[in-house]
Order: C-alpha cells, then structure tokens, then sequence
C-alpha cells in the first residue's frame, strides 16, 4: 500500500510544514540519508506550548510529540521526497519541556514513535532518545528531530 493511502486509511492529514524560526533548512539529504531538523508540535496551526509536569498531561504530551511526528512527515514531503522511498525511519530524538521531577519522557515520546509505526509499519521502527529540557524554542512544549534512510536513487 503506498504512504498516501496509508495516511488517508488512517484520517492522516498533514498540516503546512512550518518555515523555519532561526538560520536553518528543515530537512538535509545527504546520500541516502534525510536529516529533518528538531520540528515543533502544531495543531490546526496553533503551537503545543507549557511544560511537561505542570501545566501539560502526560497524555497531552503524547498528542503533542504526535503532531511533532507530522510535521517532520509534512517537511519530508515539502522537501520533494516521496513518502514510500522512506526505507526506514532511523532515529527519533525527542525533547520533553519538563520539570526537574518529570520522568516520564519515554511515554510523551511514544507519541511521535507509535505515529511512525502507523503509517510505515516495520519500517517505522526506531532508535531513540527522549530526554528531559528546561526549555525549548517558542515556549514548545515538545519537539522532535529525525534521521530517515531512503531508497537510493
């Protein structure tokens, strides 16, 4: 089944892949390989903001680290790569804007992680980090980098 069909079996809409805020590019191909940079969770257009273990539920988060999920999706495809020469979702990097006592990174994560087993299957799984910040950019709450293995041209 192609990704565009998955997504659509799933209710998936992508949203508008969101412009850089600083003197980056979204996404590098380099060989075979995608780097998409760390991508902000954005739902109906309106930035995931507030902080892990106060002001945001664990499962909040997860929906959040979702989006987050999407959006890396939605600049893959704004960089002119088609989703089904994804080969493997390699490593996701997830960034929990938390208080010093919140442990529970690994489950906000899932969100973006059980995101990429949907729509790729097999090919989704990963290797990951998800790690505690005192901050991140623009207040999120989450945000999300990847490294993406395609099929070679």
């Amino acid at each position: 089944m192609k990704i565009e069909e998955r997504l659509q079996e799933l209710d998936i809409e992508l949203p508008r892949a969101a412009a850089p805020v600083a003197s980056y590019v979204p996404v590098v191909v380099h060989g075979s390989t995608a780097y998409v940079s760390g991508q902000l969770p954005f739902i109906n257009e309106q930035l995931g903001t507030g902080r892990l273990g106060d002001d945001i539920s664990v499962d909040r988060g997860m929906q959040l680290a979702r989006a987050c999920g999407l959006m890396i999706l939605a600049q893959l495809k704004a960089a002119d790569i088609d989703l089904d020469d994804v080969e493997r979702i390699v490593k996701l990097n997830v960034f929990v804007n938390c208080t010093k006592d919140f442990a529970d990174q690994p489950k906000v994560a899932n969100g973006a992680s059980e995101l990429m087993f949907d729509v790729f299957g097999e090919k989704g799984r990963h290797a990951r980090a998800a790690v505690g910040v005192p901050a991140l950019p623009l207040h999120a709450a989450v945000e999300v980098d990847a490294v993406i293995a395609l099929r070679a041209e």
